[in-house]
């Protein structure tokens, strides 16, 4: 009999540690979610961001750009009046 009460014993023992390391277990896999709820929001919002610096950047590039169109064509208005304006004032000497 008490062969059989140790093994009773040793049974519930073993059943104890058991339900100590899956509680522990299960603490451990909320814990874990809770992590991956944090992560998955940053994410997302790291989403959103990168989201607006994307339309942002091609705002200011097309912006950029018409600025540089802008400056070309003054440029290339005032190479063009100054090329008029001799050639106005070499006719008028030599014509």
């Amino acid at each position: 009999m008490e062969n059989g009460q140790n093994r009773l014993r040793q049974a519930q023992e073993d059943v104890e540690e058991i339900k100590v390391i899956m509680l522990d277990n299960m603490n451990k896999a909320d814990e874990r979610a809770g992590k991956l709820g944090e992560l998955e929001d940053r994410a997302d919002k790291l989403l959103e961001h990168s989201e607006k610096f994307s339309k942002t950047s091609t705002k200011v590039k097309q912006k950029k750009r018409w600025e540089n169109i802008k400056y070309k064509v003054i440029i290339a208005a005032v190479v063009a009046a100054v090329v008029l304006g001799i050639i106005v004032v070499v006719v008028f000497i030599y014509g």
